[in-house]
């Protein structure tokens, strides 16, 4: 079929718009460049997330869901930073508040708190964070090596990040995080 630049074009032909639509769906979904220019190769895209006054960035892939935060039941004698469990679906979900686990005290639980689900085979966690702020795209001029400015139990699992302006956001590896041996010692 020839390549249509418009649906429009298809309009009275239905079943050649509907193999306009099952080709560019199978284009997107094999994460092919859309005619539409959007997304280069070189580009970098990742999850822009808030905690506190911290601009942090989560590759795209390592992110399963974003939620508001589910309803959670404690565990006794867990660290203060395991906020608990919850029922996602019928998954049991361990609930960590990121900032607390960075030692910057605990999120204010408000209507911009998300839980983001980490994409792991065998760790089912998701973080607790102060906002999430989308997809964020980055050029390869725009990586620099510099870390976040804060010190703390998880500085060691950030690798650089991005600057654009005055904006700088760290990326935080997250399935270095919830491998640690920190993040699965949750035990008082």
């Amino acid at each position: 079929m020839a390549e249509i630049t418009a649906l429009t074009d298809l309009v009275d032909k239905p079943f050649q718009l509907l193999q306009e639509l099952d080709r560019r769906s199978r284009q997107a979904a094999a994460g092919r460049q859309m005619d539409s220019g959007l997304e280069t190769a070189d580009e970098w895209v990742g999850v822009g997330i808030r905690m506190g006054d911290h601009n942090i960035l989560v590759e795209r892939d390592e992110v399963r869901e974003v939620l508001p935060m589910p309803s959670v039941a404690r565990v006794p004698g867990a660290q203060s930073w395991l906020k608990g469990l919850a029922n996602v679906r019928g998954q049991l979900l361990s609930v960590v508040d990121l900032s607390e686990l960075a030692g910057k005290g605990s999120t204010l639980i408000d209507r911009a708190s998300r839980v983001v689900a980490v994409r792991h085979a065998e760790i089912p966690a998701g973080l607790l964070v102060n906002e999430v702020r989308g997809f964020r795209r980055f050029q390869p001029d725009e990586a620099v090596d510099e870390l976040p400015d804060f010190d703390g139990p998880i500085k060691e699992l950030f690798r650089g990040g991005f600057r654009r302006g005055d904006e700088y956001w760290a990326v935080l590896r997250l399935r270095d995080l919830v491998e640690s041996q920190m993040f699965l010692q949750a035990a008082q």
